[in-house]
């Protein structure tokens, strides 16, 4: 459990456990050395905020709805958020009487919310599409969590911030067609990228009956 016996080293604790997690890094927006932020990468939104307010440091993390009385009615060092919206943020005031356990549980939910992203869920989709197979914008769609967002996937792709590993070159149409103007290298890109993997493109086209990712994730 943390008191408030030290106060910097429970920070630091805390920004640590933070930064822990895929894609994360520290700010200080506000001009205040009090106010250090744990954000993520992918969309630069906060999950973790940190401040020392009456003796002890207190943490801002966001929940769920749904979950947001549970914890304040499990622990009364659990308040509505500060300065925050009350259905959507939590404050964790780190007096000593919450379990270190539940203080990183809640660190990583407020993590969890955060990083879920329709970007990131399409990024996620694609890197499960094996090597030498192709799969349509509409089954990543399906994939990252909904099919409806076929044309999502595209735009998404064309901003691919990772194309080392993120492997865009592998999403088609539904009829199995490339990209007219491939976005990572240009006309004929993408062709060359697929052959390279042993899957055959005729007139910008690849036979989806024979190299389409059957939609099973990689062990």
């Amino acid at each position: 459990m943390y008191s408030n016996s030290n106060l910097e080293s429970i920070r630091s604790d805390m920004l640590n456990y933070g930064l822990s997690f895929a894609d994360t890094y520290q700010d200080a927006p506000f001009h205040d050395v009090n106010w250090q932020l744990v954000r993520y990468k992918g969309n630069k939104k906060a999950f973790l905020w940190t401040y020392e307010k009456d003796g002890y440091i207190n943490l801002n993390v966001k929940v769920d709805p749904d979950k947001a009385y549970f914890w304040r009615n499990a622990y009364k060092s659990v308040i509505p958020g500060y300065h925050q919206n009350k259905m959507h943020w939590n404050t964790v005031i780190l007096d000593g009487s919450i379990p270190d356990k539940d203080v990183k549980l809640m660190i990583a939910e407020s993590y969890d919310l955060i990083s879920d992203c329709p970007s990131k869920r399409i990024y996620d989709a694609v890197k499960k599409i094996p090597y030498g197979r192709v799969a349509t914008y509409g089954q990543i769609a399906e994939v990252a969590g909904d099919k409806k967002m076929a044309r999502a996937v595209g735009n998404a792709l064309h901003k691919n911030p990772d194309p080392e590993n993120i492997p865009c070159y592998r999403v088609v149409n539904s009829k199995g067609e490339l990209a007219g103007e491939f976005a990572f290298g240009g006309a004929g890109a993408q062709a060359r990228l697929l052959e390279a993997e042993g899957i055959e493109v005729a007139s910008g086209k690849v036979d989806l009956k024979k190299f389409q990712w059957d939609g099973r994730a990689r062990s």
